[in-house]
């Protein structure tokens, strides 16, 4: 089991950038994919990026590439999404999420794959 917890979202204007942790608890951290996630006001959660145990894999939604890139830090039981030209449609709640699975090249798309989520950070992009 792992616990997880966001960071590092906040009011930026369109343009600026941010840095999203995601800080998990315990030693298992690296037995687990990584997934970003967002939800605004309204609409469904949407997949943004994920990264495999070993962070050998990465996967990015096509609206989102080239602007945002996952990474991970197994020793620091930390996984990051940094987000720039940032645009008032990434305006959301942003989580993260673990899928225990140590296979590389397993970048989960999927929600509801994953198995544990954060509470959340919000993002918000003025214009």
């Amino acid at each position: 089991q792992v616990q997880l917890v966001e960071s590092g979202g906040g009011l930026v204007q369109a343009g600026g950038s941010l840095l999203l942790s995601c800080t998990g608890s315990g030693r298992t951290f690296s037995s687990y994919a990584i997934g970003w996630f967002r939800q605004a006001p309204g609409k469904e959660r949407e997949f943004v990026a994920a990264i495999s145990w070993s962070g050998g894999s990465t996967s990015t939604a096509n609206s989102m590439e080239g602007r945002f890139t996952i990474s991970r830090d197994n020793a620091k039981n930390t996984a990051y999404l940094q987000m720039l030209r940032l645009k008032p449609d990434d305006t959301a709640i942003y989580y993260c999420a673990a899928h225990g699975d140590v296979r590389d090249g397993v970048v989960p798309d999927l929600a509801i794959i994953y198995n544990y989520w954060g509470q959340g950070t919000q993002v918000t992009v003025s214009s």
